[in-house]
């Protein structure tokens, strides 16, 4: 996020150099800068003990490709709660042990700069729960093999998975 007026007094903000770290937008009246921040958001890979990986379909983010659970860390949240609540409300899941995989700059879809921090999850096989919400369209099993097809080659997520198939050995 980048701001352009101060979210204190709505003065307009003017760059102003803050040593190391360049050109900052600056307030005069409140005297503080605003520097450019991404959204912290989570990206999991759920994977069962037959080694399929749960995908996830989301019209709304891509008309060809699939991904895995992801969704924006709330005010107060852990990135560990997210983990477990975007599981849950997507995917109808309840998670218990899950890995921390890096974390992974994105520019997203909706024009926003967005950090992801990828985990992979095991969990035991369990028939997928679409949300209620509209944000999931489909949600299915698919084996290591065809996830990695599913995929935009390149993409993020693409990325967090083959960093969860090196840490888990798949």
């Amino acid at each position: 996020m980048e701001f352009k007026y101060c979210p204190q007094c709505g003065e307009k903000l003017f760059n102003k150099d803050i040593g190391d770290e360049g050109q900052v937008p600056f307030c005069r009246v409140c005297n503080r800068p605003y520097f450019k921040f991404p959204y912290p958001c989570v990206m999991v890979i759920v994977i069962n003990e037959q080694k399929e990986v749960a995908m996830l379909k989301q019209e709304y983010l891509s008309k060809t490709n699939w991904g895995f659970v992801a969704g924006f860390i709330q005010q107060g949240e852990r990135a560990e709660s997210t983990v477990m609540r975007e599981v849950a409300e997507e995917i109808g899941l309840k998670i218990g042990e899950f890995n921390y995989l890096g974390s992974y700059p994105h520019h997203d879809c909706h024009d926003q700069e967005v950090l992801l921090l990828g985990f992979a999850a095991l969990v035991e096989k369990q028939e997928l729960k679409i949300s209620n919400s509209k944000e999931v369209d489909a949600a299915k099993w698919v084996s290591l093999q065809e996830a990695d097809k599913l995929l935009r080659p390149g993409g993020v997520a693409q990325k967090i998975f083959s960093r969860a198939r090196e840490i888990l050995g798949y």
